[in-house]
């Protein structure tokens, strides 16, 4: 078994244009002052990093990862959310997703496309430059507006959409495979990778290819009524990240997973810092424990109710509270009649 790291914090729900959150030197010294040791950076913030010098250039990425440490903190992994999301996108989302991209290509879903496979590239070179192993990313989606069967969806449209997903990222995980670099997949509603069996499918699609890795979060999976604590072991092999995020369901008899349009205070389900919401994070840190990742506890804030910088700060304590240091020795250790081959042979009446 092995000791989790952490805690970590995602920074995307953080920057902003105001002191201390507005630079990567006092955004990473407001981290560690909340009790923080690693910081997982949104690659596309420029605010905070430069995706084109890390891509290209060590000497910026040394400089990057220089500065957090002598802040107190350590980079934990770049995450690609809304330059992935960008690799595939139905029509009916163009407008809405054309704000993740540069405005050279908006309007353009063709150029904004590889753009963000453009940018996939860059932000593997960028984790490869900081000898970091493991990147997050969104999958995007083609087959999402058709995730309820009605209209009856024709015979092969699911089929052809993951076809064509693979189509598009395998070359990424293929850059991927040459920088020494997992892709890890955040399974989200939006996304055509939303839980276990998309993710199969997916994998599938790509040759089973080493690199397609996921990134686990209860959170999403409470939400969809999923065993979030049986998919552990399900996938113990390809999770290799880690977001610790909280939320509730409370279905009632006007409204349940699919909430009826409401907002984030009035959903049946919905995202809360931790310790307020209904994950059992004692089960999924002892399984995690037990399974062997020894990746980061990031944690994930996002929450309609309670202010960001108190979530953040209760957020670094929890993690700190829940993570586990493995045990080196068996408990009964102590009881060990010291047996041989010989005598255990004779108490199984083995001649």
């Amino acid at each position: 078994m092995k000791t989790i790291k952490g805690p970590a914090l995602f920074l995307a729900q953080f920057a902003s244009d105001e002191a201390p959150f507005n630079s990567w030197d006092s955004i990473t010294k407001w981290a560690a002052d909340c009790g923080y040791k690693g910081v997982q950076v949104p690659s596309w913030d420029t605010r905070l990093f430069d995706l084109d010098k890390a891509a290209t250039s060590r000497g910026y990425c040394d400089e990057f990862r220089g500065k957090a440490v002598e802040n107190g903190v350590e980079v934990t992994e770049l995450s690609t959310h809304l330059q992935g999301q960008l690799v595939a996108v139905h029509p009916a989302y163009d407008t809405a997703f054309d704000g993740f991209a540069d405005p050279s290509v908006h309007g353009n879903p063709k150029a904004r496309q590889e753009w963000a496979v453009d940018q996939m590239m860059k932000a593997i070179s960028a984790s490869a430059n900081m000898d970091i192993k493991n990147h997050v990313t969104f999958s995007g989606a083609l087959a999402w507006p058709y995730i309820y069967p009605w209209p009856q969806r024709p015979a092969g449209l699911i089929e052809t959409a993951f076809d064509e997903l693979a189509r598009r990222w395998h070359p990424i995980l293929d850059h991927a495979e040459d920088k020494d670099v997992n892709i890890c997949y955040e399974i989200h509603p939006g996304e055509d990778l939303h839980d276990g069996v998309t993710f199969e499918m997916f994998l599938e699609r790509v040759n089973n290819h080493p690199r397609c890795n996921m990134l686990y979060d209860p959170s999403h999976y409470v939400l969809q009524c999923l065993d979030y604590i049986d998919n552990i072991d399900i996938y113990k092999d390809r999770i290799k990240m880690f977001h610790v995020k909280d939320a509730e369901f409370n279905p009632t008899g006007r409204q349940g997973v699919y909430s009826g349009y409401q907002s984030w205070v009035n959903r049946a389900g919905r995202f809360r810092s931790l310790g307020d919401g209904q994950v059992d994070f004692g089960a999924v840190f002892s399984k995690m424990a037990a399974n062997d990742f020894d990746g980061w506890a990031v944690v994930e804030w996002e929450c309609c109710i309670k202010h960001p910088e108190s979530g953040a700060r209760e957020g670094a304590q929890f993690v700190n509270e829940h993570i586990i240091r493995v045990t080196e020795r068996a408990f009964d250790d102590f009881a060990d009649g010291g047996a041989d081959e010989a005598t255990n042979r004779k108490m199984l009446g083995i001649s």
